[in-house]
Order: C-alpha cells, then sequence, then structure tokens
C-alpha cells in the first residue's frame, strides 16, 4: 500500500524495531500503547459550559466542550480507543498502514495518532468534506483518498484495509465495542463527575448526534450501569437513515437524502448503532442545525460546527417538553468541534444560500423558545 506524505516527526513517535522478531514486535506494542494513554492522562477531561436560560425556568443547559482537545473534536476519544483496540487485538503492529472511513474529523484525530506511533494513514471520505478538516489530515501525515458516493467510502475503506500490511480502523463498526462504557474516563463518567456539585447532579436527559452511534452507546449504558435515572435522546439530520430506523425498528432502513451536516447522519445503519439505549430521537433539518450553531456563538461566543447546533435543537427541544410538564432538572449535550472547520460553508451566507437553506425561521423559532420556553 502507499505510504503517504508525512510531516515533521514529533518527538514521541514510537520507532519501529530493527527487526521482526515476537518480542521487538510486543515491546513496540507497549510503549505504543503507554504514548496513547499519557495522551488521554494529558488531555481527556474537557470543560462542561453552562448554556444561559432563564434562571426561573428550574433548568440547566450544560455543553460538554470536546472541541479542546488535541485534535479539535470529539472523535479525540473515539480515534484513541479505536488504536487501542486494534493494538490490545494485536491487529496493529510496527509496519501496519491504518484506514478509516470518515467525513473528517475521525480522521484528523486517527492521523495524529498514527503520526505519534510512526505509522501511515490513509483515508476514505466524502468529496464534500470541508477543505480545512482536509488540510488537518494532512498536516499530521494522513493522505486521502476521496470518493463521490458518501455511501461507498467504508466499502473502499475496507478493501484498503484488506491489503498486507494494513488495518481498517472501521468506527463504523467498532466504535461502540472499542470505548469501555463502564468507566476509564469515558466521556459519559466525566460528565457526571463534573456535575457532582450543581444543583441538578445527575442529568434529567442527555442529547447527542448519531454518527457512528458510539458516544450514544456509551451514556446509553453507563447510565443503566450506574443506575440513574437519566435518559438518552439522540439528534440525527433528516433524511439519515438512523431515525427510521430507530422510530420502525427496520434495521434495514438506508437514507432517503445527504446531509449537510457533517459528522452525523448515515446512509445505512451501521453496527456501532445501539437503538435499544436510545430513549428519544428528533430528525433535524440542516437549516435548524446551522441556524442554532450560529446562535450557539452569538449567545456564548463557542463557536461550533454543524453537529453541535443539530444537539442544541434537541436540547432546546426536551427543555420545552420538560418546562410544558413543570419539571426541573439538568440537560448535557456537546459541543462536537470548533467551527473553524466550517468558515467556509456552516458560516458563510454565500454557501448557505447557494445550497438552498434559509436559517430565518429556524433562528427565529429558537429565539422565541429562548424568550418563551415553548418550542
Amino acid at each position: 500500500m502507499p505510504v503517504p506524505q508525512t510531516v515533521e516527526t514529533p518527538a514521541r513517535e514510537v520507532r519501529a524495531p530493527s527487526d521482526a522478531s515476537p518480542e521487538a514486535a510486543r515491546a513496540w506494542v507497549a510503549e505504543a500503547v503507554r504514548l496513547l494513554e499519557a495522551d488521554a492522562n494529558r488531555s481527556a477531561d474537557t470543560h462542561l459550559h453552562v448554556f444561559p436560560l432563564p434562571g426561573s425556568w428550574g433548568v440547566d443547559l450544560y455543553l460538554k466542550d470536546e472541541s479542546v482537545h488535541p485534535t479539535g473534536s470529539l472523535k479525540h476519544r473515539l480515534a484513541r480507543s479505536l488504536l487501542l483496540y486494534g493494538l490490545v487485538n494485536g491487529a496493529i503492529g510496527p509496519r501496519t498502514t491504518l484506514v478509516e472511513a470518515s467525513s473528517g474529523s475521525t480522521a484528523v484525530s486517527e492521523a495524529y495518532f498514527a503520526r505519534m506511533l510512526g505509522l501511515p494513514f490513509v483515508t476514505v471520505l466524502p468529496r464534500s468534506t470541508s477543505p480545512e478538516k482536509i488540510r488537518l489530515i494532512e498536516f499530521y501525515g494522513g493522505r486521502c483518498h476521496v470518493v463521490d458516493d458518501p455511501a461507498l467510502a467504508s466499502r473502499e475503506a475496507a478493501v484498503l484495509g484488506a491489503q498486507d500490511d494494513a488495518y481498517f480502523l472501521d468506527q463504523f463498526a467498532l466504535a461502540e465495542r472499542a470505548t469501555d462504557w463502564r468507566g476509564n474516563n469515558n466521556i459519559a463518567e466525566s460528565v457526571f463527575r463534573q456535575l457532582a456539585l450543581e444543583r441538578h447532579p445527575v442529568p434529567a436527559w442527555i442529547v447527542v448526534g448519531a454518527g457512528t452511534g458510539g458516544t450514544a452507546a456509551t451514556f446509553g449504558r453507563y447510565a443503566r450501569y450506574s443506575r440513574v435515572d437519566t435518559r438518552l435522546a439522540v439528534v440525527d439530520p433528516e433524511g439519515s437513515a438512523l431515525f427510521p430506523a430507530w422510530s420502525s425498528g427496520d434495521p434495514t432502513a438506508v437514507a432517503t437524502s445527504t446531509s449537510l451536516i457533517e459528522g452525523i447522519g448515515r446512509p445505512r445503519v451501521e453496527q456501532s448503532f445501539v437503538p435499544a439505549v436510545i430513549d428519544r430521537m428528533f430528525a433535524v433539518p440542516d437549516a435548524a442545525s446551522i441556524a442554532a450553531s450560529r446562535l450557539l456563538l452569538a449567545r456564548t461566543q463557542h463557536w461550533a460546527g454543524g453537529s453541535t447546533g443539530t444537539n442544541l435543537v434537541g436540547a432546546f427541544q426536551i427543555i420545552a417538553e420538560m418546562l410544558a410538564e413543570g419539571r426541573t432538572g439538568s440537560v448535557v449535550t456537546l459541543i462536537c468541534d470548533s467551527g473553524s472547520r466550517y468558515a467556509q460553508t456552516y458560516y458563510d451566507d454565500g454557501w448557505t444560500a447557494a445550497n438552498g437553506l434559509d436559517l430565518q425561521p429556524h433562528t427565529r423559532r429558537i429565539e422565541q423558545f429562548l424568550e418563551s420556553g415553548r418550542w
């Protein structure tokens, strides 16, 4: 397999042993695991921000800011878990080429870790992936293999990953099992620990997007394992396969349209999607997601991507229902990545107009909700 062009090697790179003996390979894996765990020790716990809501509502909305990870997104956690999964299962060695199918953010993080371990990395990307993400992947030494049809990305990556000395990281199949949902400083454990001193320390609802399904599975399983009465709501772009699969119980559901929101929504139901741990799902229009992400910037100065906007739309609907029922409590959702990756798309009025997106009705609806509490 062709080796991608790399940038300057970081000081902590694991050097491949000069021989291929089992002992040398085992020692290389041990050092690779140490480096990945050291990265987690430095960076895994991220901030939990408060979104401004009227105090009289008795409902608190928190935003877990995953954009502050070293690679700038929620996928930093997933990428580390996927590499650890491959290492401890004996699938990744000192000369393995890592392969992934991604809409960008997972590949950015995997390229970062691949460079750390001195391994070549190739990702299959839809042509619609933002240029900012492509630049980041290439900055970390990854090579981008572009496909016109997003539905073919996983299939193409599987072919590349089946070649000699290659390994398909396969986030859409392995995300839910690569992450330790019982704890080990996963995102769910981090959220519950950070809420411990708040007025509603056990969240009534967690709201996350449906991409690989790994984050939803982690939160849903952790809540059950911890024996708390926290419900899980999952948001999905309109037209994605996951919402109709959950609502109908049909695992063969397919997408009816392609979303412009990168990182969430799927053309088919992936193996990592675990519908049984989900209590509610919402299908969110792309224009609403972008309107919410822009409003987040205006109200809090947190600059986030479109999937964060999708999360907010779901959280606002949950909060409106709580208010209508006279309930108080806390709701937690995620800032998935930085809006800097979408300066030329979601935050560009020319781009939204060219894609036929009218943000104004959704902006008005969100602003009215923030004033009245009604959705």
